[in-house]
């Protein structure tokens, strides 16, 4: 890595994946398949969702401002790792980095709470189902969903201030993306307290809202094994399999990153866990909602005739 001064003027580089040869072409072509698959498939959620008049309840109300946030999410980060693809290490301004890192984990953070929400949706809907409709009213909905916009955004400052306050001494971030690990480590000075500080905002926030759909799935489970009946019992997890789902992908990555000192692990690791979190998951979440789910598919198919009688028409 590039010695540079404290006084920081420099861009930054991304050093993204090494491919050589016939492998970067692929690894391009691959990895923009998959995008533009998640852009569609959550496009798809988002229409569905606004065509069917079936689906207008508040879980898929939810999923769809989930989709709504991995269109965002997704595209904060697969862009330059694109250009790293086809490009090699590719030059970064501080401002566009540090907007970046700001961005992906204030829309991480939202996905975070929003998770939380959708935990609550499906605990009252199953736990109290002859309040459900009162307490998860349209204006309630609104609230809870821009709530987590706003926390998800307000917490993120911090991580973010915190490290554009650094002075960093080298330059090239072992990542496709400007993400705090990486450029944590570019720093001239102790990050042991930079260190404590984004722990325990990050950490507060995803174990808090951890702890709260496991307190949530916790209640759902003893009212589910209460139900009569073994059909009825199969329909209520039916409900909650793919939100499930798509919770453990989602923290299973971030805590494997985000949990934890950046010098505990080697050096490039961030990056390919990171593959998962911000690019994989994004493109599983419409396919767990839409395959995993049968209400999801009859709408599919709803849509579908209402496409055909009106071109026929046309």
């Amino acid at each position: 890595m590039d010695l540079v001064n404290h006084t920081w003027t420099q861009n930054f580089l991304l050093a993204g994946f090494t491919t050589t040869g016939a492998l970067r072409p692929l690894a391009f072509l691959g990895t923009l398949c998959i995008y533009l698959l998640t852009l569609a498939g959550n496009l798809c959620v988002i229409v569905l969702v606004q065509a069917d008049s079936r689906l207008r309840t508040p879980m898929y109300f939810f999923i769809s401002i989930l989709s709504f946030l991995e269109l965002w999410y997704v595209s904060t980060t697969v862009p330059t790792l694109l250009h790293t693809l086809l490009q090699g290490r590719s030059p970064i301004s501080p401002t566009m980095c540090l907007v970046q890192l700001y961005v992906f984990h204030s829309l991480g953070m939202t996905e975070c709470y929003l998770l939380g929400v959708m935990a609550l949706d499906r605990y009252l809907a199953i736990c109290r189902p002859l309040h459900y409709q009162a307490l998860m009213s349209r204006q309630v909905q609104l609230w809870l969903a821009g709530a987590t916009w706003v926390a998800g955004f307000s917490a993120a400052l911090v991580p973010a201030n915190l490290t554009a306050t650094l002075p960093f001494c080298l330059k090239e971030v072992a990542h496709y993306f400007c993400d705090l690990a990486p450029l944590m480590r570019l720093a001239c000075v102790d990050i042991r307290w930079h260190n404590g500080v984004h722990g325990a905002v990050i950490g507060v926030a995803t174990g808090c809202n951890f702890v709260l759909i496991l307190g949530l799935y916790g209640g759902i489970l003893r009212a589910v094994l209460k139900l009569p009946s073994a059909a009825s019992r199969a329909k209520a997890f039916s409900t909650c399999s793919s939100h499930i789902t798509v919770v453990v992908l989602f923290y299973a990555s971030a805590f494997t990153v985000y949990v934890g000192s950046p010098g505990s692990r080697p050096e490039g690791t961030d990056k390919h866990i990171a593959l998962v979190y911000a690019l994989l998951t994004p493109f599983l979440n419409p396919i767990i909602y839409t395959l995993r789910n049968k209400e999801v598919k009859e709408a599919m198919k709803r849509v579908r005739v209402r496409i055909q009688t009106m071109l026929k028409e046309a």
